[in-house]
């Protein structure tokens, strides 16, 4: 595991510039650019904000803010994870004539989803003083969050990646997947609806504490759980290196797939 480690970090401008191309490729050729990165959060926001207060009459306080602040990251996982799981796939040429560590295609990804989702914070910062929620000192544990977000979200996109490769299928899934997983997740919700029977289960769910500690530290202005957050943390851990020995065993037959 250390010796890939060192090999990445020897790749580690192969990494770069993958990570770069992946961010810009987003916006290329758009009239935009790269404020999309802002534009595409405050459009989710003005479609939910409008369906679920005034047609499903959802009762919350500042709703728009309590939505806008797990939506950002939310949108962050989605994406990160949808995108990992054709990274192999799509990059077949280059991986057939150049030799780097597969595993660079994957990291990028998320490393490009983590820089775009730091760039749409700044909205979030500027909402949460237009609104008048203002900050907490809470908000300084955004790295650590940010950190568990992208160690679940590397771990998901090895086993996509890897599993792509051989099952095509599984890219068109994961729309479907995400999509309930979202649902599963208290983005347009308050934990507080959720009947006590099925909070069991849903603990199981690692972006459900995740988007919970991003609310309380943005919206509620209040110490998220640390102890789920340390447990969340470990196991997360442990289910990176899981995926990633997947990633590693499934590689050996990417060239003859691909």
């Amino acid at each position: 595991m250390f010796s890939r480690i060192k090999e990445i970090y020897k790749y580690r401008e192969f990494l770069k510039t993958t990570t770069k191309k992946e961010f810009r490729g987003k916006y290329k050729k758009s009239f935009f650019g790269v404020l999309w990165s802002f534009i595409n959060p405050l459009l989710q926001l003005a479609v939910y904000s409008l369906v679920f207060p005034y047609i499903f009459k959802v009762k919350e306080d500042n709703y728009i803010m309590f939505l806008f602040v797990a939506l950002v990251p939310w949108s962050f996982f989605s994406t990160a994870v949808a995108q990992s799981a054709g990274s192999i796939v799509y990059n077949a040429g280059i991986l057939k004539k150049v030799y780097f560590p597969r595993e660079i295609l994957p990291i990028s990804i998320v490393a490009s989803g983590a820089i775009n989702f730091l760039i749409s914070c700044i909205i979030i910062f500027v909402a949460l003083i237009v609104s008048g929620i203002g900050f907490s000192w809470y908000i300084l544990l955004l790295p650590v969050i940010l950190l568990i977000q992208c160690i679940v979200s590397l771990a998901i996109a090895f086993i996509l990646s890897s599993i792509t490769v051989y099952v095509r299928d599984v890219e068109y899934f994961i729309n479907v997947l995400l999509m309930l997983w979202m649902y599963l997740t208290p983005v347009l919700y308050s934990i507080s609806l959720i009947p006590e029977n099925f909070l069991g289960i849903l603990n199981l769910n690692p972006m459900f504490h995740i988007i919970v500690a991003y609310r309380d530290i943005f919206y509620s202005k209040v110490m998220p759980n640390m102890t789920n957050l340390g447990i969340l943390f470990g196991v997360s851990l442990v289910l990176l290196f899981i995926s990633y020995a997947i990633f590693k065993k499934l590689e050996k037959r990417f060239a003859e797939e691909l």
